[in-house]
């Protein structure tokens, strides 16, 4: 029963520090451009097209 008046701070430090990094990440914008990622992994860049020598139309 003692083990508990260790547990429960360390228990709520860890969800402090899990909650102060979901902060962090919404003040500096990580959540922004959801669709970006997705619609960046269908379409080809144009600079990756011309390096590869390929001019072809998928």
């Amino acid at each position: 029963m003692s083990v508990l008046i260790f547990l429960i701070p360390v228990a709520l430090a860890t969800a402090l520090l899990g909650l102060a990094a979901f902060m962090w990440s919404l003040k500096s914008k990580q959540y922004e451009d959801l669709d970006g990622a997705a619609n960046r992994i269908l379409f080809d860049d144009e600079e990756s097209v011309q390096k590869n020598g390929r001019n072809e139309e998928l």
